[in-house]
């Protein structure tokens, strides 16, 4: 008969620092495990499972979400590129997340390359929401001035330094774990706050005119769980406050992720109004216009994953025991 034998789960004091997370104290799995043995685990509760799965379900809601716009009336249209590209992206991330989070304890570099290109995809992620709220979200006083012009090039400026910047933080997590934590977030809240400019605006001239409109109201849902998700992941809240009683179910970790698709999901919701709300004066999009810089900044990322992980193989990955030696 054929068994299949689950790894068995440590404790934060029998894994390798990299590997530890704040608050959390059990649960962990092995280092070194199989590819095999990392698909198997999704299986059995750890304290990954839920970080795993949390992003790997709604990824393919987003799929299914692209697919239905890409064959449904009018998908392919010019009008609707920048929403397939947006689409895209939103399918790219929780995936490249869950895949992470499922194959990471193969080996100390097969864990930084995982969250590399994780890093990779949020940052794309990033790009498609410049995309579609230039096409659909824009103050209509916007369209067509320079800052207008100017968005996506800087969008996607923007992407290749969060890449880069997420990148090289995971250099620093041992030695300097404050400064890690301070780039990656600024890696990803940078870029955030750059694309909501003109989202920003519509909510100052709203509240100044008293509006109660509908989509504005759908950007609002959007923007409060983004800042909730960005606090979460700062702050590792709850664990922090009582370490170990939220190893399998409900750590920060997991809440990010919930916080974080609930917060596309309303996102979507709200470009899909602006959309249909400006149908008769969208810009007429060119394939090349909505997919060139989502393919630029795939090859600048992969370039920038291929130089990092270059620079994990020139260092000798310590043995697990050096490794809990030197915590």
């Amino acid at each position: 008969m054929l068994s299949l034998k689950l790894p068995r789960l440590l404790s934060i004091h029998q894994v390798p620092k990299g590997y530890q997370e704040q608050g959390i104290l059990c649960g962990y799995r092995p280092p070194r495990i199989s590819a095999a043995d990392c698909v198997l685990s999704a299986f059995q509760m750890t304290n990954e499972t839920l970080n795993i799965w949390t992003h790997f379900l709604p990824a393919w809601y987003f799929v299914w979400m692209l697919v239905g716009r890409l064959w449904g009336p009018g998908g392919r249209d010019p009008p609707a590129w920048p929403l397939l590209a947006y689409l895209l992206s939103c399918c790219i991330y929780p995936l490249a997340s869950s895949c992470a989070h499922t194959f990471s304890p193969m080996s100390a570099r097969a864990r930084h390359v995982c969250y590399f290109f994780d890093y990779a995809a949020l940052s794309m992620y990033s790009l498609g929401s410049a995309l579609a709220y230039s096409a659909y979200v824009f103050p209509e006083e916007w369209v067509g001035s320079i800052f207008h012009c100017c968005y996506v090039p800087v969008a996607v400026l923007n992407t290749v330094l969060s890449t880069s910047l997420a990148c090289y933080s995971r250099f620093l997590e041992l030695e300097r774990p404050w400064l890690s934590k301070a780039s990656r977030t600024l890696a990803f809240v940078y870029p955030y706050l750059f694309d909501s400019i003109p989202l920003f605006y519509r909510f100052y001239v709203c509240a100044a005119r008293s509006c109660a409109d509908p989509t504005v109201a759908a950007h609002y849902r959007h923007t409060a769980f983004a800042f909730l998700t960005c606090f979460i992941f700062a702050t590792h809240l709850p664990e922090r406050l009582a370490p170990g009683h939220f190893d399998y179910i409900g750590h920060s970790h997991q809440v990010f992720h919930v916080c974080g698709i609930l917060g596309t999901h309303f996102q979507l919701e709200a470009i899909l109004m602006d959309m249909s709300e400006r149908q008769a004066r969208l810009p007429a999009t060119s394939l090349l216009q909505a997919l060139a810089p989502m393919g630029t900044c795939m090859a600048v990322g992969l370039a920038v994953i291929a130089h990092c992980s270059a620079q994990l193989c020139r260092a000798p990955e310590p043995s697990h025991r050096e490794k809990l030696h030197g915590q």
